[in-house]
């Protein structure tokens, strides 16, 4: 038996009334997850547990079996372990945003958060941009160091630095930074610093030209220590590999154990390469003798962020179109028996573009063992079906039988 969980990031929403007060998951084309509903069990799982932030870390670590009450350290140090970065005890890791922030206001904290995402500018140019910051910053400032993920998304560590309150840049969208801006004195000075780096950078002259949200400053968040995750396949019994595009999730796979698959064009936007993620697992599990793949698609999550109700869509039919369809099919004519998981870690909904930690709908389908049932997935079907599972880090175990 082959075991996959294909995760399409804050793909959950609330009714919408331009769709017929249709969530984006029951308005959206999806074949291949209305066929599957058919003979699945659907129901509804709580991925955050009640007091903690409704974040991608907080979910995916409960949706691949860790419960985040006693493994999460802080969302960084998982980015900081697909990065590569060897944190000591002592150190504290940051996520550092590049961000666009409004060009009007003389003063920094009278800007207003316009992007998070920077039109999900690309890795290299972010790359070029994030060494224009460090080699000003970590010259000025001893303790600091920068290291570049992907896309918008990179990391900062501080050695014998401390955990601090600060807010996501996705959560702010639209406000003006004043208040949200970190207490600690030297982490505000390098976020004001990078703008009188980065607003005239080349590159971001070059990106107002082709219609682009300039990258002009960096914005950390996320703080936390060092993880220690158990091994998963002794946790299991189960071989596993992750595909994502994203260092977040790339990072619980490397602490988990887990290998990590790299896919060319995979770059968590809305234009990633779908069919190759599809594949990669697929060969993974037919091919090299892997057990289980974690498919984490990124782009419904960001989507939901930047408040486009047509590209939320677009991303859950890729989704079902580009992904699920091909693994179904592709285990199906290797001969393979499997179960397949298909959920979103929380939901982002539209009208609010940040995460929100309510229940969210799953689908288990088993081809061995097809359930008959009149229920679509959706949030509205989940919710009729009376299941419910309250320990998001028990849904695993439901998928592996135990």
């Amino acid at each position: 038996m082959k075991y996959v969980i294909v995760l399409g990031d804050g793909m959950a929403d609330y009714p919408i009334e331009e769709i017929n007060n249709e969530t984006v998951i029951e308005h959206a084309d999806t074949p291949t997850l209305n066929q599957m509903a058919k003979e699945s069990e659907i129901g509804l799982v709580l991925t955050v547990p009640e007091g903690m932030s409704p974040g991608s870390d907080t979910a995916n670590l409960s949706v691949i079996g860790y419960s985040p009450k006693q493994y999460y350290s802080g969302r960084s140090p998982l980015e900081a372990l697909s990065i590569g970065v060897d944190m000591k005890p002592t150190d504290i890791a940051f996520r550092c945003n590049i961000v666009t922030v409004s060009e009007e206001e003389k003063e920094y904290r009278d800007k207003t958060i316009i992007d998070h995402s920077s039109s999900e500018i690309s890795t290299e140019d972010a790359a070029v941009l994030l060494k224009a910051v460090s080699d000003v910053l970590e010259k000025e400032y001893s303790g600091y160091q920068f290291y570049t993920g992907t896309s918008y998304r990179h990391l900062t560590i501080w050695d014998k630095g401390e955990v601090l309150p600060l807010t996501p840049p996705h959560d702010i969208l639209g406000k003006k930074i004043g208040e949200y801006l970190p207490q600690d004195d030297v982490l505000r000075e390098m976020m004001e610093k990078s703008y009188a780096i980065l607003a005239d950078h080349p590159i971001n002259i070059e990106r107002k030209k082709k219609g682009l949200n300039p990258a002009n400053s960096i914005w950390f968040w996320g703080a936390g220590t060092r993880p220690a995750l158990s091994d998963f396949e002794r946790k299991n019994g189960k071989k596993g590999v992750m595909i994502s595009a994203v260092d977040l999730l790339k990072g619980i796979a490397v602490g988990a154990g887990m290998k990590v698959v790299e896919v060319e064009g995979a770059n968590g936007g809305l234009y990633t390469n779908y069919e190759g993620k599809a594949m990669a697992a697929v060969k993974a599990l037919c091919d090299e003798g892997y057990d289980f793949a974690y498919i984490h698609v990124e782009a419904p999550d960001e989507m939901g962020h930047q408040g486009s109700l047509e590209r939320k869509l677009q991303a859950v039919e890729n989704l079902d179109k580009k992904v699920i369809r091909i693994v179904k099919e592709g285990l199906e004519a290797r001969g393979e028996d499997f179960r397949m998981l298909v959920l979103p870690d929380h939901p982002t909904p539209i009208c609010i573009r940040t995460h929100v930690g309510e229940p969210v709908p799953y689908l288990l389908y088993d081809s061995t063992n097809k359930i008959a049932s009149d229920l679509c997935y959706n949030e509205k079907d989940a919710k009729k079906s009376g299941i419910y599972i309250e320990n998001g880090y028990e849904i695993i175990d439901h998928l592996f039988e135990k």
